[in-house]
């Protein structure tokens, strides 16, 4: 079979099309021909090295098809199945090794790209409005990257619990889709200083959360945006990582709080893996989440996917086609 695996951590130069060995499933395994493989800002950081997996290894976290096969004690799932899992190593293939326990059945009426599409960062977002800072009606939040995969979810599912959103993106055309999504205020901050137009926004008040996946960029103005006692949620670093932190800052800001989340820990338990796609994947199914998936390239092209999404050149989800 067909697969994109990393010999050496690096650029994109990288990433090698190449032929593997079909996987066969071991005990509490599934096999999954894969109709769809989501692209993410972390598959970036596992080819790169800056989180390191034991090399070689083939890229992809989240995917979505037809369990091929079953190893002993899967009883939850049987071949033939459709499927979608978000925590995966492997998916940039044509066939994916999934632990059985980390994967969900597919709604009827949701085709396999949809579902790919919704998998980590509809989780992601989930977890990120439901849980690390879990908003309120009369909650303002900030939402770093409003245009992308997730902040455009993370929108959505902030104005269906009553927050106000203020969104930073790079252009007008961003713009338009974080409006679309139901963002309150957009900030271009490529024409303006999102810390002195969240100021202006707010009043002088700041905003009780950020949501922030930029990182190294944003950081300090994050952290100057939020009201006192408020909450920086630091769940990415598409600018690079913070590499120095003075815990003082906090005191400092208003007895702030910052929290380093990763998918992982909400749903560390079947039932909120559950729960989380679950609702997700319910959601997207009744119309009442949109998801932005025009990005879909050929398996073989996962260079070009990974060059139009660290050039910042994608709206919403990018997914590859095995």
């Amino acid at each position: 079979m067909k697969a994109v695996r990393v010999h050496e951590y690096g650029g994109r130069d990288k990433m090698m099309f190449e032929d593997v060995d079909r996987p066969s499933p071991g005990p509490d395994e599934a096999v999954v021909s894969i109709e769809a493989a989501g692209v993410n800002y972390i598959d970036t950081y596992h080819r790169t090295g800056l989180y390191p997996l034991n090399l070689p290894f083939t890229l992809g976290l989240e995917g979505a098809g037809v369990v091929d096969a079953v190893g002993e004690r899967v009883d939850r799932f049987s071949v033939g199945d459709r499927v979608a899992f978000a925590n995966g190593q492997g998916a940039y293939a044509e066939y994916g090794l999934c632990q059985a326990d980390r994967m969900i059945s597919i709604p009827n009426g949701l085709d396999f790209g949809t579902a790919a599409a919704a998998m980590l960062q509809g989780m992601t977002a989930h977890y990120l409005s439901h849980g690390s800072f879990a908003l309120q009606p009369g909650h303002t939040a900030l939402v770093h990257a409003g245009a992308g995969g997730v902040g455009l979810l993370l929108t959505q599912m902030a104005k269906r619990l009553g927050a106000h959103v203020i969104s930073t993106v790079s252009t007008d055309a961003k713009a338009e889709l974080s409006s679309g999504a139901g963002a309150d205020d957009v900030i271009l901050y490529t024409q303006a200083d999102f810390k002195d137009e969240v100021e202006r926004l707010t009043g002088g008040a700041g905003v009780d959360v950020v949501y922030d996946s930029v990182a190294k960029d944003t950081f300090e103005r994050s952290l100057a945006c939020l009201r006192a006692r408020g909450m920086l949620v630091l769940y990415g670093q598409s600018s690079g990582p913070v590499t120095a932190f003075n815990p003082k800052a906090l005191s400092d800001g208003g007895s702030l709080f910052m929290t380093r989340p990763t998918l992982g820990n909400y749903i560390a338990s079947r039932e909120e893996l559950e729960q989380r796609a679950g609702d997700v994947l319910q959601w997207v199914a009744d119309g009442s989440l949109s998801l932005r998936t025009e990005h879909d390239y050929p398996l073989a092209e996962a260079v070009e996917a990974h060059r139009a999404l660290e050039g910042r050149k994608t709206t919403g989800k990018v997914l590859l086609i095995p």
